[in-house]
């Protein structure tokens, strides 16, 4: 009796799991679903001063978002993004990303806006941070900083749904020079290169 109830324990698995794998191959033929690509588009920096340990700034990112399935739409509904210098967190978008949600056909492109503006209330930083980031701006090189997107998607075929969350980091190199009379720079980047996404 031991015998047989172990074996019938072990055939319900091996059912199980070859159900699952036969499940996930029919998935991936029907769907086939590829990871977002992205770019940045244009980024706009202006007013960035460093006063101690107080960074304050704007920027202006317009993120491309490529879906290149040939059969699968995506729902976009949620996208929060970070602008980091070194690791350090120089804020979230704060006034979060433009669309904030939206419904993507498959193979074509669309622009989200993702505005930093820390122009009247300053980010604080370490001591560390605060000096490196001034000697990188006063070296003449361009300024290294990294856009961290979070998304929440939905991968829509049909009656099928797949929910998502990939991570897109975006590296910004972005020229900077004075602005006027103040202790500001700024700079704009072109269209860069394509950006890192991970699910």
């Amino acid at each position: 009796m031991c015998c047989r109830g172990l074996f019938n324990c072990c055939w319900q698995l091996c059912v199980s799991v070859i159900c699952a794998g036969l499940f996930v191959l029919l998935y991936w033929a029907i769907f086939q679903p590829h990871h977002i690509r992205a770019t940045v588009a244009s980024a706009a920096l202006s007013n960035l001063t460093v006063v101690s340990n107080e960074v304050s700034y704007s920027l202006a990112v317009s993120l491309s978002l490529y879906n290149p399935s040939v059969r699968v739409n995506i729902y976009y509904d949620t996208i929060g993004a970070e602008l980091r210098f070194r690791d350090a967190v120089l804020g979230p978008a704060a006034t979060g990303a433009s669309p904030s949600e939206f419904y993507q056909r498959r193979k074509t492109s669309d622009d989200v806006k993702l505005d930093f503006d820390y122009a009247r209330s300053s980010v604080a930083v370490g001591s560390d941070v605060a000096g490196e980031l001034e000697k990188e701006m006063r070296s003449g090189s361009p300024l290294s900083l990294e856009l961290d997107v979070e998304l929440r998607v939905r991968y829509v075929f049909r009656i099928f749904k797949l929910r998502q969350k990939p991570r897109i980091w975006c590296s910004l190199s972005i020229p900077v020079k004075a602005e006027g009379r103040g202790p500001g720079v700024g700079g704009a980047v072109a269209p860069g290169d394509r950006c890192r996404v991970k699910y």
